[in-house]
């Protein structure tokens, strides 16, 4: 009986399963041309046993099914595959490939509104090294960017104006978190300048129109800025230049990589050997430092923690149309940014990534005897999943976003009066949610579709914003592609410290793009539309009203962005030329009447060069850009925005020298912006009354010198990859 029962048991336990033993699945997986494949989804059918490939195309996993079974391999792309298996506790190593379907996603690709560098298959505009080697830009991303189709050249601002927008209608997002205080502070007619540093990111992705359903909060367009993983190895910089000093530390171990860097600038040297058109009562100084953590986990999951801090002061005596003559503003700033993302590959051809994102931001501005102090923190937090093995033709992105921000104003109107101060102060919390989908209808024509919502608890009010494009293949190297969608944006902090019962602000885009890619040439041109509705209005002689804002602003920008590169022609030469026509108008804060904006030029033409000598190694860069004249609002004439500036010239160039210093490898770089001097005038300052004849006193908005010259030498000190000072730096 006893062995009866015990047969019984042990027949029961096997068909369960109770002691069945597990098999190993393990190997790699290659497309036709045996190149890796990371991320495909590898499972058995039927079952949730399975795993997604590494970055070298490697997966393993156990199941503990025993027999028949069958394996599956997707991914977006390429077409699914199955294999037939006999499962029995042996392990079983797998050498498998993928073929891709006829011109995938990745061959037909929606370019609208796009200039990308992260992948080299799509319009790549600008890397790292354009954005490092572009004469006249000094490193600035901003001012790399502003050679692009899409952007006007706003010298006092130096912040991106795209498409007949304000600097604040595009924002910036860092590892899919947004940037709120991108730029360094800055007082009238002094340009700000991108806090980050260009060697933080791998790849750019600049959008001047009918962007993704994952970003929102942008009327014009959006800055994605991807920041680099694993630095590659162990080494140390040393930087000396007429501007500042730096240092940086890179640690590289096998799945962790840590960088610390710091840098000091003061301009007080140099603004007492170079002309200046002002007076600087103390030049410019900025104290930053960042560090950068990243931790390979698991296969293919990438944790990166990046942290950065900046204090910056300077005081400024700029001419005045006053009685006075002149007017001193002081500038003291002091900023914080931490960043932490997360991204791993889960189960069955699914993905995550994630992030939090914290800011701090401290401006303190006392023009004469006023001062003006704002405080602004936030905290955003963001989770995606993406499905690239939802389809064959298609995949899926889920997303949630939370926002707090708390931002408080204080206004003191005599610095030596404490007891007189004024204060006002909102919270904001916004929620968003989004879906999107990239699709492959035919064999020549793909499409993105998505919408997004969005709720903000100050105003009260949501929203929802679909959000389309299409393109098509109309030959192996060219495409048409088409976006149209909605875009809003809660109004600047400045007016929501007056009145936060407002409405969101609303963009509606159309854009059709063609473009041709290939041989290392492009050419790209873009026909577009924007409409504005609900912007915000008050009343300039009363701004500190509630009662006189409301939303009834409205405008349009249309035009025609043109981008050429060409980097195969001529050997060893490389170069863009890229031309914007603009016609907008629009009428919102203080407009009486729709007018061309201030900030917006009919035509910019910008034409970028770079030119490797390899006897000489060196890469020799040179800028030439041209903006239509701007308009101003003149006291001394009737109408509004009648005034029209003089054009925007500008020539600028450098060279960067590749040689060995104390055995390590060099670069000293020098460049001239605006070698030529030429005096652009940037707008006119008025008098608060007129004079005795009627007229309103006047100065003109110049550039703080006539030019800008930088000499720099970097030094990278490392034993295993020096670089080789013979070759040009890519």
């Amino acid at each position: 009986m006893k062995r009866l029962l015990l047969s019984l048991f042990l027949l029961l336990a096997s068909t369960l399963g109770l002691f069945a033993q597990s098999t190993t699945l393990s190997g790699t997986v290659r497309d036709a041309a045996g190149q890796s494949l990371p991320g495909v989804n590898v499972f058995l059918r039927g079952t949730f046993d399975g795993t997604s490939t590494d970055t070298l195309g490697a997966f393993r996993f156990e199941t503990q099914q025993a027999g028949a079974a069958t394996l599956v391999l997707s991914l977006l792309g390429y077409q699914p595959q199955e294999l037939p298996l006999t499962l029995n506790a042996q392990p079983m190593k797998l050498s498998l490939k993928m073929k891709g379907t006829p011109h995938v996603l990745g061959s037909v690709v929606v370019t609208a509104g796009a200039f990308e560098a992260s992948d080299e298959k799509r319009s790549a505009a600008l890397n790292t090294r354009d954005i490092q080697t572009t004469a006249g830009a000094l490193a600035d991303v901003a001012g790399a960017l502003n050679t692009l189709p899409g952007t006007t050249r706003v010298g006092e601002e130096g912040m991106l104006f795209v498409r007949g927008g304000a600097a604040n209608e595009t924002k910036v997002y860092l590892d899919g978190l947004p940037v709120l205080n991108f730029y360094t502070g800055s007082v009238p007619a002094v340009p700000a300048r991108g806090r980050f540093s260009p060697t933080l990111f791998r790849g750019t992705v600049f959008s001047t129109g009918g962007y993704s359903a994952l970003y929102g909060q942008a009327l014009s367009g959006v800055l994605l800025l991807n920041s680099t993983d694993l630095s590659p190895e162990t080494q140390m910089g040393l930087s000396v230049s007429s501007l500042f000093v730096g240092a940086s530390q890179t640690k590289r171990w096998e799945r962790t990589s840590l960088d610390v860097s710091a840098d000091y600038t003061n301009l007080t040297p140099y603004t007492g050997l170079i002309p200046q058109n002002v007076e600087w009562v103390q030049a410019p100084h900025l104290g930053s430092g960042s560090v950068k953590l990243s931790h390979r986990t698991g296969q293919a999951g990438m944790l990166k923690v990046y942290g950065t801090w900046s204090a910056q002061r300077l005081t400024i005596r700029q001419p005045s149309p006053e009685p006075a003559g002149q007017q001193t503003v002081a500038l003291s700033t002091g900023n914080g940014y931490l960043n932490t993302t997360f991204r791993s590959s889960l189960r069955r051809g699914w993905s995550v990534q994630t992030g939090v994102a914290l800011s701090r931001d401290n401006k303190n501005v006392q023009p004469d005897t006023l001062q003006l102090r704002t405080l602004e923190q936030a905290l955003v937090g963001r989770v995606v999943l993406t499905n690239d093995s939802a389809g064959a033709r298609w995949n899926l992105k889920l997303g949630v976003e939370g926002f707090g921000q708390q931002v408080t104003q204080q206004y003191q109107p005599r610095v030596t009066d404490a007891g007189t101060r004024y204060e006002t102060t909102f919270i904001e919390k916004r929620a968003a949610s989004f879906v999107e989908t990239d699709f492959q209808l035919s064999d020549r024509l793909a499409g993105r579709a998505g919408a997004r919502m969005e709720y903000s608890a100050l105003l009260g009010r949501a929203n929802a914003a679909p959000r389309v494009a299409l393109a098509y293949q109309t030959s192996a190297h060219s495409s048409v592609s088409g976006a149209y969608g909605r875009f809003y944006q809660t109004p600047d902090n400045s007016l929501l410290l007056v009145q936060p019962k407002l409405r969101f602000e609303l963009a509606t885009h159309s854009v059709l793009t063609y473009q041709y890619n290939h041989d290392g040439k492009l050419l790209q041109a873009e026909a577009y539309l924007k409409t504005y509705d609900h912007l915000t209005r008050y009343d300039g002689h009363d701004q500190y009203n509630p009662a006189a804002y409301d939303n009834g602003g409205t405008g349009y920008a249309r035009g025609l962005d043109v981008l050429w590169r060409d980097r195969k022609t001529v050997k060893n030469l490389e170069y863009w030329v890229s031309y914007g026509f603009l016609d907008t108008r629009r009428q919102y804060r203080t407009d009486p009447v729709s007018a061309i904006p201030t900030f917006a030029a009919r035509h910019n033409v910008s034409v970028v060069g770079k030119y490797w000598v390899p006897k000489l190694n060196t890469l020799f860069g040179a800028t030439a850009s041209y903006g239509s004249p701007r308009r101003y609002h003149d006291l001394n004439h009737e109408g509004y925005n009648q005034g029209v500036l003089p054009t925007y010239q500008d020539v600028s160039l450098n060279a960067s020298y590749l040689t060995r210093l104390f055995g390590q490898f060099t670069i000293v770089h020098v460049s001239a912006s605006n070698l030529l001097g030429r005096q652009n005038v940037y707008g006119y300052r008025y008098a608060s009354s007129p004079n005795a004849s009627g007229q309103f006193n006047r100065t003109a908005v110049t550039p703080t010198a006539p030019r800008m010259l930088f000499v720099g030498v970097f030094i990278s000190i490392n034993k295993k990859s020096p670089g080789d000072a013979n070759e040009r730096p890519e």
